[in-house]
């Protein structure tokens, strides 16, 4: 029995893309055929998104905080790509999106805020330096939570006071996001001296795929109904997503030859300035009050988009950045 889940979960995690797609269609599916059932689902996104964001968390070192300062080069580098030249890209697209302003602020919700998961994952795939990223996670995660708002702010001016209910949004900030934050750091921390805790932390990696399953499923049937006569304004960000790939795939390369990183770590920095934090930010998007449900929508298909952008990374890069 434990070989056949052994087995299950390596496929899983194989055809990961294969199986997010799947996910995604069949929550489009639910939601337009059944969207009475699909609304209904309302009541399992927090706890799924809770549980999904527990598990990533508790993959980020936090005990190796001390160990991710030492190499300051490679955090520079991550620095100033993902939080002065990435905002630098998303304003040269912003003037051309729609006007939507959930569409817009969607947009800019994970854009601007770098992945802390899945990019180890597809860099270490390519060859890139999957152990400096999972060191820096910690420090990228507190960066874009404190510099999130003042990028908003930035862009959005005084519309962000428009979009913005204050007291859902910061509700759905510690329940969804401080709160598992916390949870998976009291793990790692218990795991040092207790049996269960070490088990919970070295099993949970083995949920990361069902729980985005599920999360993407219960996220987009839901949503669907309340969002079907604006499907084009979502369909209509996707070439900004892909446009973001493409330019980031050779901007990364150049920031990475500007510090002189070695091959892993320009591989490492390109995937850090590409792939975004959609899983975390989402709850935000779905805190935001009524008539602002494209946005979550326009984030959930950033995922969609990456995934598939990250296979087709985890081929070029190497080629973009060859071995010395």
């Amino acid at each position: 029995m434990r070989h056949r889940l052994s087995t299950l979960i390596e496929v899983l995690d194989r055809r990961q893309v294969i199986v997010y797609v799947a996910a995604i269609a069949a929550g489009i599916v639910l939601g337009l055929v059944a969207p009475g059932a699909g609304e209904s689902l309302d009541w399992a996104i927090n706890p799924a998104l809770g549980a999904l964001l527990y598990v990533t968390f508790l993959q980020i070192p936090t005990r190796d905080l001390a160990r991710s300062l030492r190499d300051r080069r490679f955090l520079v580098g991550v620095g100033v790509l993902n939080f002065a030249i990435v905002p630098l890209v998303v304003a040269a697209m912003f003037v051309f999106l729609p006007d939507d302003q959930a569409v817009r602020f969607g947009v800019l919700l994970v854009l601007l805020s770098p992945c802390i998961d899945y990019v180890i994952v597809f860099s270490g795939l390519a060859g890139g330096s999957a152990h400096r990223l999972l060191a820096a996670t910690p420090l990228l995660l507190l960066a874009q939570m404190m510099l999130l708002p003042v990028y908003l702010a930035v862009f959005l001016g005084s519309d962000l006071a428009q979009i913005i209910a204050v007291r859902p949004l910061i509700e759905a900030f510690v329940i969804l996001i401080v709160v598992p934050l916390l949870l998976a750091w009291a793990t790692q921390t218990l795991a040092v001296r207790f049996p269960l805790a070490r088990r919970i932390r070295s099993g949970a990696t083995a949920t990361m795929v069902p729980l985005m399953v599920i999360v993407l499923l219960v996220v987009v049937a839901s949503q669907i109904p309340k969002v079907s006569g604006s499907l084009g304004d979502v369909v209509a960000v996707v070439p900004f997503y892909v446009l973001f790939l493409v330019v980031m795939a050779f901007v990364g390369r150049w920031v990475a030859s500007r510090f002189a990183f070695d091959n892993p770590g320009r591989r490492a920095l390109v995937f850090s300035g590409a792939t975004r934090n959609s899983l975390v930010v989402l709850p935000l998007a779905l805190a935001l009050p009524a008539g602002y449900e494209l946005a979550a929508a326009v984030v959930v298909t950033q995922t969609l988009v990456e995934v598939v952008g990250m296979v087709v990374y985890v081929r070029v890069i190497p080629y973009l950045i060859p071995s010395r």
